[in-house]
């Protein structure tokens, strides 16, 4: 299946008019953009919806949960998919690492920035050029708008922890774009 230059899942990704096959490096570039490309159609489609130019908090929290649905359910199947394993950590820490680098790296193509841990179940992971706000970052004035762009991470997150056994609360916040950090709180049954 190509589609015209674009994407191809069964092999290798030609441009329609030269014939060229792109590199891996030139196929995890073009995943990136398209991803990049759909979560920004995602959010502007929950956002279009607003009629009221000023909306209330019920409705931008409902948006914010749909997104991070989304989310969560995006990260269930990338946690179904892990191999053997990864899904024998048992560990917390071990967990959260993994995340950090190759669940990230699998998705944004970096690895987080750092983790952090009060050791008693709460998890900081920074993240100091999140590729989703890295457009966003030319003012503080788009600080406030983060939020929208963060939650279906936030239950990606989630959704993968899930998957691996561990129920989490995960909240994302920004100081200055376009770094972000994503809090995980574990819950305790």
């Amino acid at each position: 299946m190509d589609i015209g230059g674009g994407v191809s899942s069964f092999g290798p990704i030609r441009t329609q008019s030269a014939g060229l096959q792109l590199s891996a490096r030139g196929r995890q570039m073009v995943d990136a953009v398209l991803f990049e490309f759909l979560h920004t159609e995602m959010v502007a489609e929950l956002w279009a919806h607003e009629r009221d130019p000023d909306p209330g908090p019920g409705e931008k929290k409902m948006n914010l949960l749909v997104l991070e649905g989304m989310g969560f359910r995006v990260g269930q199947a990338l946690g179904e998919r892990l191999p053997r394993e990864t899904l024998a950590l048992r560990e917390e820490l071990d967990v959260l690492k993994f995340l950090c680098k190759d669940l990230w790296v699998a998705v944004f193509q970096k690895q987080m920035d750092s983790l952090r841990t009060n050791h008693q179940g709460t998890y900081v992971l920074q993240d100091n050029s999140f590729p989703l706000l890295v457009r966003m970052a030319s003012g503080l004035q788009y600080v406030e708008e983060a939020p929208k762009f963060l939650a279906f991470t936030c239950g990606l997150l989630r959704g993968t922890l899930s998957t691996l056994g561990i129920k989490s609360l995960v909240t994302a916040s920004v100081a200055a774009l376009p770094a972000c950090r994503f809090q995980v709180a574990i819950q305790r049954s």
